[in-house]
C-alpha cells in the first residue's frame, strides 16, 4: 500500500510549499529560501517514513492472523484500514 514519492515529486512540493509561503505577507523568514525548502523536503521525508511504519505494522498486523488472508480481498483491505486507522489514532493523527 505505500506510494513512496521520489525525491523529484519531494523536491517539486517542498518548492511549491515555498512558493506559497513567498506570497503571504504574514510569512517572514530568518533563514534564505534554500534552508527553507530543505525545511519543508525534510519534514515530508519524515511524514512519507511515518506513513511507511503505519502500513508496515497493519500489513503485519493482517498478517498474523490465525487463517491466511488473500492480500487485495474485501476483507483484507477491510481490516487494513481498521489497523491503519488504530496505529494513526495512536498517533493521534486521526480526525475522523
Amino acid at each position: 500500500m505505500s506510494s513512496r514519492l521520489s525525491r523529484e515529486k519531494v523536491n517539486f512540493l517542498a518548492r511549491q510549499v515555498l512558493n506559497s509561503l513567498l506570497k503571504n505577507d504574514q510569512v517572514e523568514f530568518l533563514d534564505d529560501d534554500n534552508e527553507i525548502r530543505l525545511a519543508v523536503v525534510r519534514s515530508i521525508e519524515e511524514e512519507i517514513r511515518l506513513y511507511e511504519q503505519l502500513d508496515k505494522k497493519a500489513v503485519e498486523k493482517i498478517q498474523s492472523q490465525r487463517r491466511a488472508i488473500e492480500e487485495g480481498s474485501r476483507e483484507w483491505e477491510i481490516l487494513y484500514r481498521k489497523y491503519y486507522n488504530e496505529e494513526l489514532s495512536k498517533l493521534g493523527k486521526l480526525t475522523e
